[in-house]
Parts: C-alpha cells; structure tokens; sequence
C-alpha cells in the first residue's frame, strides 16, 4: 500500500524549479519616468522607484493626467502633482516608458531552435 503524503518535500523543490520567472523585467525603469494607466481611465506618470512580483509600483514626483467631467476616458490638458505613490498592482492595464517603447519579441510564441 502506498504512504499518505511520501514524497511532499520532493514535489514542492520541482514546483520551485519550475516556477515562472517574470515577461516584464522593470528593473531596467527604476530611477526612470515610466507612463501608468489603470482600470476606470486614469493615468498617471512618475519616477519607478520600486516594484515587486503583483506589479505594485511606487512612483516619486508623480502626476495624475485629469479626465474630462463629460467623458471620463478623454484626458485634458489638466495635471495635478500626487508625489509619491504606491500603485495597486490589480489595478495597473498599461505601463510604459514616458520617453517612447521599445519593440521587444513576443515571449508566448515558441523559439523554434535551428
């Protein structure tokens, strides 16, 4: 008869090995001004000062681009300065470089060796 729970110690070392090292590798944008939109419309650019693994961003010296009060997902020319913030990471969509983006190959497609 089989043991209840042999073997536990062995299969969670393979779930380490195998976990999942992260596509976006922000590190490159810490200490660099970086674009953020979130669900509901809002936008926001600050400087990366740190991040972690869910996506939550602290940004320094940053700036709410505000909405129109007739169509929430139309900004205007209106800013307001926030500082520093911690951006929930669930509610991130979209971040990028404030600079312009970079092309980068599609990391779901399989490299094909040869």
């Amino acid at each position: 008869m089989a043991s209840v729970g042999g073997g536990g110690a062995s299969k969670m070392a393979d779930k380490e090995k195998k976990k999942k090292e992260s596509i976006l590798d922000l590190s490159k944008y810490i200490d660099k001004t970086i674009r953020v939109k979130f669900q509901g419309g809002r936008e926001a650019s600050g400087v990366l000062k740190g991040f972690d693994p869910l996506l939550n961003l602290v940004l320094d010296g940053t700036i709410e681009y505000m909405r129109d009060p007739d169509d929430q997902y139309k900004l205007t020319e209106d800013t307001r300065q926030l500082g520093l913030v911690v951006c929930r990471g669930t509610s991130v969509v979209l971040i990028c470089p404030q600079d312009g983006m970079e092309a980068i190959p599609n990391p779901f497609i399989q490299q094909q060796d040869g």
